[in-house]
């Protein structure tokens, strides 16, 4: 029998002693119905949708306040009123272009002033087939929009987040899959998209349904294209993860160049 060991910690209640077999199985659809993939060499792992900005379908979208906030270069007039006007840390992750799977992150922090400063500039990977503003499961696109960063897990113990963090067996990559992708989910932030907020990682509930995908992640980067999550460095989760901060209202405003200025 497979042992499978959860527990939430910062902020959460721990949880033990749940069925392992439930869990198991809940981990294993969130991964193959989201992160998980193909698992041939080069058909990189992502998750197979992220939580848009707010939207009458969105069930819970990010908290906002009346002013959205200005200055992250390359960002729009269609996208910026998205990002809640309380936040005080972005991950702008930039697409090269609409097809292409590579991207750079940066991460932002807004200072006392209302300035916003550059924290630190990432190299990173999207889906393999580039972006996409109508995501749908299996797509291999990653979605553009802001989504809120809420959740945080992986195979490793916590790093020292002040996010929500879950680690789990679970979230081990099938051994099926190239031996490039086995440590994928070590480290995963959660993207907000079509989840429940304020719950594990691997928490398969999909409220706008299977179809519109869900499961998308940061995580760690195999050096190619996503399924559709973001993928970093180990030292760029790490970073992140010791970074991020609830009460700096976190988000990622993502996608390629020409669509996040329009």
């Amino acid at each position: 029998m497979v042992r499978v060991e959860t527990e939430r910690v910062r902020g959460r209640a721990r949880v033990r002693g749940r069925s392992a077999a439930a869990v198991a199985a809940a981990a294993l659809l969130a991964l193959l119905a989201g992160c998980g993939g193909d698992g041939g060499a080069g058909n990189g792992r992502g998750g197979s949708g992220a939580r848009p900005a707010p939207s009458a379908a969105d069930p819970s979208p990010p908290r906002s306040s009346p002013r959205a906030p200005e200055g992250i270069p390359g960002v729009g007039e269609r996208l910026r009123p998205r990002i809640p006007g309380d936040s005080r840390q972005v991950l702008a992750v930039y697409g090269e272009d609409a097809g292409s799977a590579r991207s750079t992150a940066v991460l932002f922090t807004r200072a006392d002033d209302g300035t916003w400063r550059r924290a630190r500039t990432m190299d990173a990977h999207n889906g393999k087939r580039g972006w996409t503003t109508d995501h749908h499961e299996g797509d291999r696109r990653s979605p553009v929009g802001v989504f809120t960063l809420s959740d945080a897990g992986g195979v490793l113990p916590d790093p020292g987040t002040r996010l929500p963090y879950t680690r789990s067996d679970a979230f081990t990559a099938p051994r099926h899959w190239a031996k490039s992708h086995w440590h994928d989910f070590d480290l995963v932030v959660a993207i907000d998209y079509n989840r429940v907020r304020g719950t594990s990682p691997l928490d398969p509930t999909r409220p706008l349904g299977q179809g519109k995908g869900g499961g998308i992640w940061l995580h760690l980067d195999h050096g190619s294209g996503t399924s559709g999550c973001v993928s970093l460095s180990k030292a760029s989760m790490e970073y992140l993860l010791r970074t991020l901060d609830p009460e700096a209202n976190p988000v990622v405003v993502m996608g390629d160049r020409a669509r996040l200025a329009a």
